[in-house]
């Protein structure tokens, strides 16, 4: 029984070591108190506390209480980097959170700028849109979310915490679409009954583009008729924008052979790899340099090099 009641106790002595342990490692924050144009106040302060308590509900984080932070203002307001800087060094806190909402119109703008003080720098700096008043109970949660995490607040979407903007699709997270047609040449390199003939292509394209990434739908006319789903990778937001990607899809090849022979077999599965380069991409139109090599899974073995150049909008 002795031995079983020393086991217990060394467990609970352990298990408060630990919380001592954790509780020193946790960082501590000084929220400051938030500044506002064109809002009331009773608005602020719950927007304020809804985001202190998620922070404490996500994180060990430790707060600065609000009387000593504002005792440590004296007065004064703080919104840039070097003055959170040294009032979270009175404070003796590792981090300095500055907050802004302003009121645009019927909607709330809400900066927000987390000090590192012992590195005497913004670790982040982020700022987004309430469309409501009453939408501020969910941004304060996402902003809690970016704070504890130190992400963008794009990156800290959940179900739950999805903000009114953000479900306004026309206005946020909507993919840019983009159609074309291009036009040039195949060249066989197996199969396609005579490796020495090129053949002319045409194909039409829609896609949706998401920052970097762009997937879409293409139907070609090449030897026949393909169909496939492509996506493409973005390197640059630029004017010329390298890219590559591939395709999987089907293609109808049409041998000559093949209404000769039954067991022949022209159509199958195609795989593609490409390469290209997209000019005038800021524009609202582009035009497309592209080069694909496709491998056709048929009974001809059919691969080729494909290029072609053409127009987005």
């Amino acid at each position: 029984m002795k031995k079983t009641l020393s086991i217990i106790l060394l467990v609970v002595i352990m298990n408060l070591i630990l919380v001592q342990v954790s509780n020193l490692s946790a960082e501590t924050i000084a929220v400051l108190p938030f500044y506002s144009l064109g809002i009331e106040e009773i608005s602020i302060q719950t927007a304020e506390s809804i985001l202190k308590n998620e922070m404490q509900k996500l994180s060990s984080m430790q707060i600065i209480p609000r009387d000593k932070t504002i005792a440590a203002l004296a007065g004064k307001q703080c919104t840039e980097t070097m003055c959170a800087v040294e009032i979270g060094k009175e404070l003796e806190t590792d981090l300095v959170l500055i907050t802004n909402l302003s009121k645009l119109g019927d909607k709330i703008i809400i900066q927000y700028n987390l000090i590192d003080v012992n590195i005497g720098q913004s670790a982040l700096v982020d700022n987004t849109t309430s469309l409501t008043i009453e939408d501020l109970e969910v941004v304060m949660k996402r902003i809690a979310i970016s704070i504890v995490s130190k992400k963008p607040l794009e990156e800290t979407a959940e179900v739950g915490v999805i903000m009114e903007n953000e479900g306004d699709i026309p206005r946020r997270r909507s993919a840019r679409r983009t159609w074309g047609v291009s036009f040039g040449y195949l060249y066989p390199q197996n199969g396609y009954e005579s490796v020495n003939d090129r053949s002319f292509t045409i194909d039409f394209r829609s896609s949706y583009e998401v920052k970097n990434i762009a997937v879409g739908l293409q139907l070609a006319s090449r030897y026949g008729f393909a169909s496939n789903i492509f996506a493409s990778y973005l390197f640059s937001k630029n004017d010329i924008c390298p890219y590559a990607g591939g395709a999987l899809g089907f293609h109808w090849v049409a041998h000559n052979e093949s209404f000769l022979n039954g067991t022949m077999r022209g159509d199958g599965i195609e795989f593609i790899v490409n390469a290209g380069i997209r000019a005038f991409r800021t524009y609202n139109f582009q035009i497309l340099i592209n080069i694909d090599y496709a491998i056709t899974f048929n009974d001809y073995d059919d691969r080729a090099l494909i290029f072609t150049i053409g127009l987005l909008k």
